[in-house]
């Protein structure tokens, strides 16, 4: 009986297969890589299948041997045997009871080659020629027939078609390549400049020729089962895919995002590429100068002797409204760059900040770091306890006070957001700004903090442990 794992992965390969159109005989493969590191391939194999159950030898590479699919629902795959011998141990384990050649030096100068047989392993154990055992070691450097060590996995598979046909579509899930987004933030006067490219790297995998899509989002993964597992191990290398000019065209898939690559791309070991994931685009943004209260999330509060010295945040808000170029856009997670051009022009970095999966519409909010010219302190100036007794239960109803001082060195003046965050039952009973109740848990404060100045925001807080 199939595993749920098993018929989960099944499931999706055969609704990736459904987007995919028929190709013809003899057709290049298509992947699909995604931000986890999963690779979905999609191959059709030159290999002539008659009508009726067959077998057939099917090289494919690393692959997940619970994953494989037939791609045409025609064609049933009724069991498949796995050949995963590429490493010395595996090997070994095939050639027991063959006979095996011994490469050794012999004194003097040059090589000698005698022959053993191999009798069993764990630990390997050699019949020698003058009728001893040797465990381990015969005596010199073996030699392996070539019949006997694969290149490629392969697999010895046993179908059943619906009809004779001349090639073989299969679908399978593998590892070793994953991508992410990249974006280009370049700040003007009132508006933004933003690029995005997607960065595709891989530590084994390849493909020749291939089509090529990147699906954004986070897609579930099954806990893996307990059954055997080829050993795909990661060799320290990148992946170049050679693409053509367009940007990817980009369809929702499921609940997800698939960005297809234009032409064919062939993916191999050694080097890293960036491809535009589309053209670059407008947005009105705003930056925003934030000083978070330190009061604690739920319960006590402690009394705070010294003064503060509390960072001043510095984000940028990127407007994305609807019907717009770039508002229209789903942006897949990533990596944001904020640059600000110098009085000469040249693009100085100013921020960077990771960037979830955000859907069209939404805007986006990229944090850049701490202001330099801002620093603020805080200092309590209240703190009362009563406790309340209510039944069986006692709790406490405090009053604390606070004030915080913003300086600011720059040549203009600055809007800073004061905000405090609590749950449970609190509220701002006095302050000398307007306090904003932005939701049950949030309360803002918005000073103005004149150039080469300072500005004082005192405020009162009851809260309920």
């Amino acid at each position: 009986m199939p595993t749920l794992r098993t018929t989960s992965r099944s499931l999706l390969l055969l609704g990736a297969a459904a987007l995919v159109p028929a190709r013809p005989a003899g057709a290049q493969s298509g992947v699909t890589i995604y931000n986890d590191g999963r690779v979905l391939v999609r191959r059709t194999l030159p290999t002539a299948v008659p009508r009726g159950t067959s077998q057939q030898r099917v090289e494919l590479g690393p692959v997940d041997p619970s994953s494989l699919v037939s791609l045409d629902q025609g064609v049933v795959i009724n069991r498949a045997l796995f050949d995963a011998a590429e490493d010395e141990s595996a090997v070994l384990r095939r050639l027991v009871g063959r006979k095996l050649s011994v490469e050794r030096a012999k004194q003097g100068g040059g090589t000698e080659t005698f022959q053993v047989t191999l009798l069993g392993v764990d630990p390997a154990r050699f019949l020698m020629p003058d009728g001893t055992v040797a465990f381990g070691n015969p005596g010199g450097s073996l030699r392996y027939p070539a019949d006997a060590v694969s290149t490629a996995q392969s697999a010895t598979l046993t179908l059943t078609s619906a009809t004779g046909r001349k090639d073989l579509p299969l679908g399978w899930f593998t590892e070793g390549a994953q991508w992410t987004a990249s974006y280009a933030v370049i700040l003007g006067a009132r508006d933004a400049r933003v690029s995005g490219e997607a960065v595709i790297g891989s530590q084994s995998f390849s493909a020749a020729d291939a089509e090529i899509q990147l699906l954004a989002g986070s897609v579930s993964r099954a806990a893996p089962a307990a059954s055997p597992k080829y050993d795909m191990r990661a060799r320290e290398m990148a992946m170049a895919v050679a693409a053509a000019p367009p940007a990817p065209s980009e369809e929702g898939a499921g609940e997800f995002h698939l960005y297809t690559l234009p032409g064919r791309a062939t993916i191999q070991p050694g080097s890293t590429t960036t491809i535009a994931l589309f053209d670059p685009a407008t947005a009105p943004y705003e930056k925003r100068l934030v000083v978070r209260g330190q009061l604690p999330w739920y319960g006590y509060v402690p009394q705070q002797q010294d003064e503060q010295t509390i960072p001043v945040e510095v984000s940028y808000m990127l407007k994305r409204p609807l019907k717009t170029p770039f508002g229209d856009r789903p942006l897949p997670g990533g990596v944001a760059r904020i640059f600000n051009p110098d009085s000469d022009g040249r693009l100085q970095l100013v921020g960077e900040a990771s960037l979830g999966h955000t859907a069209a519409g939404q805007d986006v909010s990229l944090y850049a770091g701490n202001a330099f010219d801002l620093t603020a302190k805080r200092v309590q100036t209240e703190y009362t306890t009563t406790p309340e007794k209510r039944g069986n239960t006692t709790r406490t109803i405090a009053t604390l006070g606070f004030k915080v001082t913003i300086r600011n060195g720059s040549d203009s003046t600055q809007a800073v957001d004061v905000r405090e965050e609590r749950g449970g039952e609190w509220s701002v009973t006095a302050s000398s700004v307007p306090a904003e109740k932005v939701s049950s848990s949030v309360t803002r404060f918005k000073v103005t903090v004149p150039a080469r100045g300072e500005a004082v925001l005192t405020y009162t807080i009851r809260t309920v442990w």
